[in-house]
This record gives structure tokens, sequence and C-alpha cells, in this order.
């Protein structure tokens, strides 16, 4: 299997994994700290989404777009689109929600930082050449000269 296609199957399985957490935290949870949680768990998801369309992408990169995504979609909620909507649709407020909350915004941004750890951590263990060392101080070696190159 191509890299890009397997990186694009553990994705898909992160972004089940994470909608199922995410709809667990929304069930059976009630507390403030749990709902923080929720919103982190978006922002992993959508930096999983984002990641699997855009799969040469650094991690710092989709972890931006992940958080400009999640806070656009914050901001709409201010419009109150996304309340009315989830009135007659109520499938719309776990996609968009329906409270504009400052702390909303910290939550993504933390989720969207983690899910960046983890895959940057992942994709060096892997050897991607978007994650792997690759200047003389990091600790990778220099690659050796071809045969019959003087070397200075």
């Amino acid at each position: 299997m191509p890299p890009a296609r397997s990186r694009r199957v553990v994705l898909a399985a992160a972004a089940l994994l994470t909608v199922a957490a995410g709809l667990a935290v929304a069930r059976w949870t009630d507390s403030a700290a749990w709902t923080f949680v929720g919103d982190a768990l978006y922002a992993v998801l959508i930096y999983t989404i984002f990641a699997a369309v855009a799969v040469r992408a650094r991690p710092a990169v989709v972890a931006t777009v992940a958080t400009a995504i999640c806070a656009a979609v914050e901001v709409f909620q201010l419009t109150g689109v996304p309340a009315a909507l989830a009135q007659t649709v109520p499938v719309a407020a776990l996609v968009l929600g329906t409270t504009f909350q400052w702390s909303d915004l910290l939550a993504y941004l933390l989720g969207a930082v983690a899910a960046a750890l983890v895959d940057g951590v992942s994709r060096r263990a892997a050897g991607s050449s978007r994650g792997a060392p690759s200047s003389p101080s990091s600790g990778a070696r220099p690659p050796h000269p071809p045969e019959g190159t003087p070397s200075r």
C-alpha cells in the first residue's frame, strides 16, 4: 500500500475513534470540563479530516488550518444561524454548535496542537520525510557522497 494511502487509512481510523469519543463525551458527561474535552476532540476530528486530504502537509500547517476552521465555526455561532438550524435539524448542534464561548477557542487550539504532536511523533517513528530529522544538528547522519567523488 502506498504511504499516502496507508496514512489516509490510519487517519480515517483515528477520525472514527475521535467521533466515537466525542459522541460518548456528549452523551454521558455533563460537566464544563468534559464539554471542554468535547470541543478539543472536535478540533482533533477536523485535524484528522484535513490531514487525510493534505497528507503531505506538515503537522503545524494542519493544526493551523484545523484551528482556523474550528474558530470560523465558533464565530458563525454569533449569527444565530446554527442555533436556529439545530432546532429543525438536531444533529446540526453536534456539527456547528449553538452558542459562542471564548473557552471553546482555547479548547480547539489545544486539541489541534495535541493532534499535531501525536501526528508528528508518529510520522517520525514511521520515518516520514515530513517528520523525520533532516538537519545535521538533529542527529541525522549526512548522506555519503557517491563513490569516486572526493570528499573535500
